[in-house]
């Protein structure tokens, strides 16, 4: 079963500095068919204005990921982890007893990233931060897994029972995965076109994938997309 979430379908905030598209309800946006998939939680597409940003704020109990597409974005907290994240890095905060973060654009140039929260495998975990660069050539043409609970394959360490994958495709290029009996899969198109099992799909969708096996993911633009293999 493959059920595509079409990006216009999503909710819309614009603030000026903060241009955000959202896959599940968040926020001022609400609707209860899209509370979210499995432990998958947001997924929120934010643009923000050369400048300005997040400022200090609270989160807990909530496994935190920010994937940068383009632009720069720097990250401060209450743990005082410090990193700046650029096109192709990834960031993992598990807020769980309680943690404060900012998420600034302190360069002249729009920044344009994924926020994807997961709900953690318990509550009350003890907060943590990591960052990694994840080169193009490791994800060109294959998925490669960016996100795990074991952290292999010097993926980021997740406290859940999901795997994250990134990809990117050039026109015409296909690459495959198979899904285990009794998981479940999201796809999110982060920019470009392309086919799911033959579906066609563009930048904002997201599919969700049940009682699949093998998936196929072609590129009829280029492409790039995140898979979660989740329990």
């Amino acid at each position: 079963m493959i059920i595509v979430r079409n990006s216009e379908a999503r909710g819309h905030a614009n603030h000026g500095w903060l241009d955000s598209h959202h896959t599940f309800s968040f926020g001022d946006y609400y609707d209860p068919s899209a509370m979210g998939f499995r432990s998958l939680r947001v997924i929120n597409e934010d643009r923000v204005a050369a400048r300005s940003g997040f400022g200090a704020h609270p989160h807990r109990d909530m496994e935190i990921i920010t994937y940068v597409l383009s632009g720069q974005l720097e990250h401060r907290d209450s743990m005082g982890s410090v990193g700046v994240l650029r096109a192709g890095e990834m960031q993992r905060m598990t807020a769980g007893t309680g943690v404060r973060h900012s998420e600034m654009n302190n360069s002249d140039e729009e920044v344009h990233f994924l926020q994807i929260w997961i709900l953690p495998e318990r509550k009350g975990l003890t907060p943590g931060y990591e960052q990694k660069e994840f080169p193009l050539a490791e994800r060109q043409g294959k998925f490669r897994l960016v996100v795990s609970p074991e952290g292999q394959d010097g993926s980021l360490k997740v406290h859940q029972d999901l795997r994250l994958y990134s990809t990117v495709l050039g026109r015409g290029e296909k690459t495959e995965y198979t899904l285990a009996p009794g998981r479940h899969a999201w796809l999110q198109v982060a920019r470009g076109a392309g086919t799911l099992n033959g579906m066609a799909l563009k930048a904002g969708d997201g599919v969700a994938v049940s009682e699949e096996s093998r998936l196929e993911l072609s590129a009829t633009e280029p492409l790039e997309a995140l898979l979660f293999d989740l329990g």
